[in-house]
Formats: C-alpha cells, sequence, structure tokens
C-alpha cells in the first residue's frame, strides 16, 4: 500500500514537471514565432505600396485628357482715340464699361454735355440738312421729309418750289400735278394733301406768313413737334429740341434717358442743357446718327466720342472696316444738301447731286 501511494506521488509530479516543461518550452519559442510574422508582415505592406502607383497609373491612361482652360479675359475699355489706332494691326472688339446704375444726376449732366462739345468740335459746320431759302420752303420740305432722306426731299423741292413759290400758289394747286412732282419721296399722296392744306391754312389763318411760334405751327396739318421745332429753330432762331429717329436712337443707346416716347424724350434731354444750346444739340447729334452712330451696324471703329460711349463695341471696332461703313461726307460721300452754307463747304464738305444726275 506504502509503494501505490508513493508511485502515484511520483506519477503525478512526473506530469507536473513535463506539463512545466511544455510551458517553457512554448514560452521560449514565441520571441522565436513574433519577429518571424513581422518579417512576413514588412513585404505585404511594401508591396501593397508598390501596387498603388501602378494602378494610379493605369487610371491616368484610361481617363480621357482634360483640356486646359484659358484665363478668361477682362473686357477692354475704349480706347482714347477710335481712330488712333495702330495701322496695320486690327484691334480686337473692346466695350466700354457702362455707366453705374446709380449714376447721379450731377454725373450725367457732366457727361452728357461733354459728350455734345465733343460732337461740337467733329461737327463745327452742322446745320439743317434740308434746303431752303425761307420759312416756308422750310417747313414744306419738313413734312416732305417724312419716311425718306433729306437728300430726297431736296432733289424733289426745286422743281415744286418753282412752280409755286409761294402759300397762295400752292393752296390753289392741281393735287394730281403735286402729286407727280412728289412720287420720289414715297406716300406721294398723303404728303399732297398735308403740303396743300399747310399752305391754304397759311393763306386763310396767317396771311400767307408761316407763325413762328409753337402753338400755331402745330395746328397747321401735318405739322407736330418735331417739324415745329426745325422750323422754329432753324427759320426763327428760336430754340428747340428735333426728336427725329436718329435723335431717339442715340440718346437712349447712350443712357441720357430711357423715355421712349418723343415728347418725354424732348422734356428730359433738354433738362440736361441750357435751353440756348438746344437747336445745336439737335443737329449735332443727328449728324452723328447719320454718318457714324447707324442703327443697324454703329461704325464704332471710326467714332470719335468712342471713350465716352457707354455702348461702344454694339457695332465694328476694326478702324479699317469702320470706315467703310461712314456715311456723307465722312465717308468721301456728298451731304444731303444741293446748296450747303459756305461753312460746311469750307471745312470740306460736298454738295450733293441733283436728282437725276450721275
Amino acid at each position: 500500500m506504502k509503494k501505490t501511494a508513493a508511485s502515484k506521488k511520483s506519477a503525478t509530479a512526473d506530469k507536473t514537471s513535463a506539463h512545466e516543461k511544455a510551458r517553457a518550452a512554448e514560452k521560449s519559442a514565441a520571441p522565436e514565432k513574433a519577429p518571424a510574422a513581422k518579417k512576413s508582415a514588412a513585404p505585404e505592406k511594401s508591396a501593397a505600396v508598390k501596387k498603388a502607383p501602378a494602378k494610379k497609373a493605369q487610371a491616368a491612361k484610361k481617363a480621357p485628357a482634360l483640356k486646359r482652360q484659358a484665363p478668361a479675359k477682362k473686357p477692354a475699355v475704349a480706347p482714347k482715340k477710335a481712330t488712333a489706332a495702330v495701322k496695320g494691326v486690327a484691334p480686337a472688339k473692346t466695350v466700354a464699361p457702362k455707366p453705374p446704375r446709380g449714376e447721379s444726376r450731377t454725373a450725367l449732366v457732366r457727361r452728357v454735355r461733354r459728350i455734345d462739345r465733343e460732337l461740337a468740335e467733329v461737327y463745327p459746320y452742322a446745320h439743317p440738312e434740308l434746303d431752303f431759302e425761307n420759312p416756308f420752303q422750310l417747313v414744306v420740305a419738313t413734312v416732305l421729309s417724312a419716311q425718306t432722306t433729306d437728300l430726297r426731299v431736296n432733289q424733289t423741292t426745286p422743281a415744286l418750289f418753282a412752280k409755286y413759290p409761294t402759300p397762295e400758289d400752292l393752296a390753289a394747286a392741281v393735287p394730281e400735278e403735286v402729286e407727280e412732282i412728289l412720287r420720289p419721296t414715297g406716300f406721294f399722296r398723303a404728303k399732297t394733301r398735308s403740303v396743300i392744306g399747310l399752305s391754304k391754312a397759311l393763306t386763310e389763318d396767317f396771311g400767307g406768313e408761316v407763325p413762328g411760334r409753337l402753338e400755331d405751327l402745330v395746328k397747321l396739318p401735318g405739322v407736330g413737334r418735331k417739324t415745329a421745332f426745325v422750323v422754329l429753330g432753324n427759320a426763327f432762331g428760336r430754340p428747340g429740341i428735333t426728336v427725329d429717329t436718329h435723335f431717339q436712337r442715340l440718346v437712349r443707346r447712350w443712357r441720357w434717358t430711357e423715355e421712349t416716347d418723343p415728347d418725354k424724350i424732348e422734356a428730359a434731354v433738354g433738362a440736361l442743357f441750357p435751353k440756348s444750346d438746344w437747336t445745336d444739340l439737335s443737329h449735332h447729334v443727328i449728324w452723328h446718327g447719320r454718318r457714324i452712330c447707324h442703327a443697324r451696324k454703329p461704325a464704332c471703329g471710326a467714332c470719335p466720342i468712342a471713350p465716352l460711349c457707354p455702348a461702344y463695341g454694339e457695332g465694328e471696332t476694326d478702324p479699317e472696316k469702320a470706315k467703310k461703313l461712314l456715311k456723307y461726307e465722312k465717308g468721301g460721300f456728298p451731304g444731303q444738301r444741293l446748296k450747303p452754307p459756305q461753312a460746311y463747304l469750307d471745312a470740306g464738305g460736298k454738295p450733293a447731286l441733283p436728282l437725276g444726275a450721275g
């Protein structure tokens, strides 16, 4: 019995020592495996790093190449003098900065008067472009100028006034004969009724004389405020603003006013200038509209007030191309009048040709 208990104790002791030896062996083996694991993990990371650039390179090859965007161009400002461009070099189309929306009244007045001063230097010989020798001829010619050019009227009125020199003569005329003379001006039947009607009114109500008051002139058949101001300003020397199609277009293009009604335009622009300037202002604006600042294609590149114009760039800005758009004497052609003032001829202007000539 003693032997058996002793043998059991020795067996248990052997198992215990065996377990301790195994644990000791595991502990001694663990440090050796850890470094091996670290060594094997390191290459995997480096491999992943190496693969990443390869994938990016493949993606770069597949992705379409992006076009380089040109830097945004700043809008150019109108040149100081549009006609001072370098010869042989076509400048790019330029756009002048628009006047601020909150432009003060004082700033507006300064701007519009400066434009008028510049135009006065360009057209010192500006004058009414209808041929006339007295107020009667002027009022008739102005009525006839509706829906046609002053040139066409000037080519037509010599025959009319040669046959009917006074209001009394025209008032007693045969309508069919007058119509035949006025046919080249267009709307000749309506114009015949107007000139015969106003001639009768002058004969019956004003003793055959053209009145010098606005309220009397507008009572004549075919005479409105525009025609009345033409007569008052050029036949009687009384200031007035002539709001024709050219005047309306330019003052709106220059942002002098946003009005569209002729009477309101007249009032708005008239308030910006001394009354004494009104007649010459009308001539300056109308002349510029006929010669350079056209309705459909302004000759911006040949415009002397380009630096002041808020609409610069709406038309042709190339100086050479713009010169080809000029009309009348600025483009080397005769003006509107067959008998222009001497100042116009002295400045290099040419008289127009009679009807049927050339």
